[in-house]
This record gives C-alpha cells, sequence and structure tokens, in this order.
C-alpha cells in the first residue's frame, strides 16, 4: 500500500497566468462591432421617432430624448472600444487563458482537459472581414464556456485546429 502525501506547494514557485502575455484581437473586429452597434442605434433611433410620431404630448421632450439617445450612443461606443482593448487570449503547453472587462474583469484559465469541444462562428460581418469568434465548450458546462470573437478566419481556423490536436492528445 502507498503512502499517501499532501505537501504544501510553494505559493511563490507557482506560475504566474498575469505574466503571460495576452494577443488582442483583430483589428478589423471594430469594425464590425461598429456595424452592429450602428444598426441597433438606428432601430432604436427608428423606435424613438415613432413614439414621438404617435404621442403627441411627448413631442415637447424632443430634445431630452435626444440628447439621452447621443449620450447613449456615445457611451455604447466608447464602452465596446474599451472592452476590445481589454481583451485578449493566450494558448499555453497545457491551458488556454482568456480575459475580458472593463470594470469586471474576468481570466479564465480553461486546461485542455477540460475542453468538450470546440465551435468556429462567423456571422454575416464577420465574414466581410474575414473574422470568425471560437467557442470553447468545457466540461464544467456553461459557466466554463468561453467565445473568444474577433479572429482572422485563418488564425481561428489554426487555433481550433491546434486546440483540437491537443484534445486527441488528452484522451
Amino acid at each position: 500500500m502507498q503512502d499517501f502525501t499532501n505537501e504544501t506547494l510553494d505559493i511563490d514557485a507557482l506560475p504566474k497566468y498575469e505574466q503571460v502575455t495576452l494577443n488582442v484581437l483583430s483589428r478589423k473586429y471594430w469594425k464590425v462591432v461598429l456595424l452592429n452597434t450602428s444598426i441597433f442605434l438606428l432601430i432604436l433611433a427608428a423606435g424613438i421617432a415613432l413614439l414621438l410620431f404617435f404621442a403627441e404630448e411627448l413631442r415637447p421632450y424632443i430634445y431630452i430624448f435626444i440628447g439621452t439617445y447621443l449620450l447613449f450612443g456615445i457611451l455604447l461606443i466608447l464602452l465596446y472600444q474599451a472592452r476590445i482593448k481589454r481583451t485578449g487570449y493566450a494558448i499555453r503547453e497545457k491551458d488556454l487563458i482568456y480575459k475580458s472587462g472593463i470594470i469586471s474583469i474576468s481570466t479564465s484559465i480553461i486546461p485542455f482537459t477540460r475542453i468538450q469541444h470546440i465551435t468556429l462562428n462567423e456571422g454575416i460581418f464577420s465574414r466581410m472581414f474575414q473574422l470568425g469568434s471560437l467557442h470553447v465548450f468545457t466540461a464544467g458546462g456553461a459557466s466554463g464556456s468561453i467565445t473568444i470573437p474577433g479572429l482572422d478566419i485563418g488564425l481561428a481556423r489554426t487555433v481550433k485546429e491546434e486546440l483540437t490536436r491537443q484534445l486527441g492528445k488528452t484522451d
């Protein structure tokens, strides 16, 4: 019978994920975000215009609606821009790191042994700019799954193939 041991680890000797240089999303991804945001803001503007057209009692407040709409649009664009700048990923020997967020920063480290499968998604605007999103599903369920948006499609395919190859090693 083997003796059980449970030694204390030297925390200072553990690798620091914070020191890993993360890869940034493609610059073309910003154009996709701007297109999607513009379409949303156009639909919102049409809704506000219809509201003001049919509700005559709200027409005196048109400048408040316009000011709020413009402020909302500017804030939305600035938040998306900040989010894209703070999003990054890295593939190491045994895991995948994904970091995102503005106010609440989330860093996910997914060991290859936890990955169930990987999908490559291309939206209509993403395809226009040759971009894709990798969705990595883990054994931990939806809370452990991540989506890395804004990857050049060639790179996304290469990363997907490498992760799939790594999955074959862990079986």
